[in-house]
């Protein structure tokens, strides 16, 4: 599922192509996708964009907002006469709408917005603008990496449980933004076996897994996200940190620091991949 940098990525495509631009209609293909009176948006201008942990805020010129989950599989596309040239990730087909595209955000200026979701997890809602952030999805998010979790609030989520340290940073209620494929390589960087309680590891490993989070997460902004399955940018183009992975993907590959085979076992049904030699 995409991540903080995947869904930092898209915000920041958002801010610079979709930003300012006025919704003339609203397409829908998928029913079950799109939640809310699509009449409440048309007319609307998109004024600006949130990203709260893996969710999306798209703000409007009339008192509502779009939120936004692209959750497994879904893309968010933005084409008009300048960028409707650039090539397209395989990951989102030759041409745009396809059998994928659920909803279409028909804009002014000739310029549309598509959303694709092959599993069709994802969804689009419409709320008023104060009741966004009162939604579950929102509402519960926990502190997020370079924003409000310091390293005292992430020592006191994680110092005291019992539960497993990887699915303690995948917890969103813990922490927002952190998923698979970053708890996997911040684990890794800070040599911690991810099977160990997050009460059992010591202030030093807790700082040195704080330092790890921050890192990962930075890489896979500076890699425009990871496109392991279906991310795309708002152009449609492929993020790179699945080629720069530490060890997530790795499955009996030679680890980078020592060589040994990379291990793959699953924790709390989510595939994990840690060095039996490195990570303790």
């Amino acid at each position: 599922m995409p991540e903080l940098p995947e869904v930092e990525t898209l915000k920041l495509g958002i801010q610079k192509y979709v930003a300012g631009h006025k919704i003339l209609d609203v397409e829908i293909r998928h029913p079950k996708v799109f939640q809310g009176e699509a009449l409440n948006v048309i007319g609307a201008k998109i004024t600006g964009v949130r990203r709260v942990g893996k969710g999306l805020i798209l703000e409007l010129s009339n008192r509502y907002s779009l939120a936004i989950h692209i959750k497994l599989t879904g893309q968010l596309i933005y084409r008009d006469e300048k960028t409707k040239n650039i090539p397209l990730s395989p990951k989102v087909g030759q041409t745009l709408p396809n059998n994928l595209t659920h909803i279409i955000f028909k804009l002014d200026q000739g310029a549309a917005l598509y959303y694709n979701d092959q599993r069709r997890f994802g969804w689009i809602k419409v709320l008023k603008a104060d009741e966004v952030e009162k939604l579950p999805f929102f509402r519960d998010m926990g502190p997020e990496p370079f924003k409000d979790l310091t390293f005292a609030r992430f020592k006191f989520v994680v110092g005291r449980k019992v539960t497993k340290i990887k699915p303690l940073l995948m917890d969103q209620t813990n922490m927002g933004g952190i998923g698979n494929i970053y708890a996997n390589d911040a684990l890794f960087r800070a040599g911690i076996d991810p099977r160990r309680p997050g009460k059992s590891l010591s202030e030093k490993e807790l700082k040195k897994l704080y330092e790890s989070i921050l890192f990962v997460l930075k890489k896979g902004l500076e890699s425009k996200g990871a496109s392991e399955l279906s991310f795309v940018n708002i152009l449609g183009q492929e993020g790179e940190y699945q080629n720069h992975t530490l060890v997530y993907g790795k499955r009996n590959q030679p680890c980078p620091n020592c060589s040994s085979l990379i291990k793959f076992i699953r924790i709390a049904g989510r595939g994990t991949f840690f060095c039996q030699n490195c990570q303790k």
